[in-house]
């Protein structure tokens, strides 16, 4: 909690706050409820976020007001002699840390070998987060059901059959739920579990998306949160016609701020912020230069060092072809991928480029484009670094 000292040394010092607006996971996630809570600040109860931000009590609570649209699961301690003897469902199953963000540390799992992999690179970095979660959960009042389970648990959740990956943004105002845009979330690799890019708007049907909607609410008055964006993630598979959540965040994302900016003429952070101040927020829709929007994702599926970057002379020519192009390199000469934070288990993420477009595939074909003329160069031989 001293990152909730600092930030009340320096709200103290330049005056007194009119809101405090969060827009990344934990422990922002946290820090913020904390700040308002204590400057009597319009936000959410740290019950409802931590309802949301514990994964074994959301997955409990869903079990509750939305079972239809739950997975199995359970409560794992990776300490523990035998993990797997606490494990109730059956392979293959997803096991991740209670809070984290990015996917760290989540894997998935289809026999003993992997489940003991997996607890051991769980064990060495699990505290990071959990440590703090647990300093975090001391101030919350937490239900029978979830005592004793703390930030250094994890849960194994059995793996759901999914065409689609779909992601609702949205906010409750005074015990209201709206939802106000729907990102596609196009995933890729070996397990199917990196992202590839985020689209916007989502083009799954009319009718799933609205009981995606029911089922957030559902849930969101169930837990009692209120008066704060939330962004939730959904699977749905069409062969079955089965919504399953995967998880609700306390925060919008950062990463559909451009493609709302795209697509509706202004960023979602305006929803966070009109919440921040006690206001029921109001967002444009359709009022952007483009009718569709992406987050690409450029990911590597080996280890290596990487020998070439774009320059920005070459990035700054690009952005001169598609004005509304934005190119973050999230690497730099030299640097070792193994060596990246907070990364999903299967993947590297070397850059993320952010377009508008008439339709998917003008944004396929402007970001082929990109790639071809902003190179990267990996090294797959160079030796790991001691």
């Amino acid at each position: 909690m001293d990152l909730v000292i600092l930030a009340e040394e320096r709200m103290d010092k330049y005056g007194p706050a009119d809101a405090v607006l969060n827009y990344w996971d934990f422990p922002g996630s946290v820090i913020a409820p904390l700040l308002c809570q204590r400057n009597g600040l319009p936000g959410p109860s740290l019950e409802g976020v931590a309802a949301l931000e514990h994964k074994y009590w959301a997955r409990e609570a869903m079990a509750e007001a939305i079972p239809h649209a739950n997975a199995d699961f359970c409560a794992v301690d990776p300490f523990a002699e035998r993990p797997r003897d606490q494990i109730e469902i059956d392979y293959p199953f997803w096991v991740k840390p209670f809070v984290s963000h990015s996917s760290y540390l989540s894997f998935k799992v289809e026999n003993e070998e992997q489940l003991s992999k997996a607890m051991k690179v769980m064990r060495g970095g699990i505290e990071l987060f959990g440590n703090p979660f647990n300093a975090f959960l001391d101030k919350v009042e937490i239900p029978e059901s979830v005592k004793g389970i703390g930030g250094n648990h994890c849960i194994a959740e059995k793996s759901v059959a999914a065409d689609q990956q779909i992601t609702l943004e949205g906010y409750v105002h005074d015990g209201e739920t709206s939802v106000y845009g729907v990102v596609d979330s196009i995933r890729e690799g070996g397990v199917g579990s990196s992202f590839s890019r985020y689209q916007y708007p989502s083009e799954a049907p009319k009718s799933v998306i609205e009981r995606m909607c029911d089922a957030t609410a559902k849930l969101l008055a169930h837990i009692g949160y209120d008066n704060a964006p939330f962004n939730a993630e959904f699977f749905y598979d069409e062969e079955t016609d089965r919504i399953s959540v995967l998880e609700v965040n306390t925060r919008l994302s950062k990463s559909h701020a451009p493609l709302f900016e795209d697509v509706d003429g202004m960023t979602h952070q305006k929803v966070g912020l009109d919440l921040a101040l006690g206001l029921r927020p109001q967002m444009p829709k359709g009022k952007g230069d483009w009718p569709k929007a992406a987050k690409f994702m450029l990911r590597f599926f080996q280890d290596g060092q990487i020998e070439r970057v774009p320059s920005q002379t070459e990035i700054h020519h690009m952005q001169t072809r598609y004005p509304e192009a934005l190119v973050q390199v999230l690497v730099g000469k030299g640097q070792r991928l193994s060596h990246l934070a907070f990364q999903d288990s299967y993947s590297f993420e070397i850059a993320d480029i952010f377009l508008g477009g008439e339709s998917n595939e003008e944004l396929e074909s402007k970001y082929a484009d990109l790639m071809e003329n902003l190179p990267f160069t990996i090294n797959l031989t160079a030796p790991v670094p001691q």
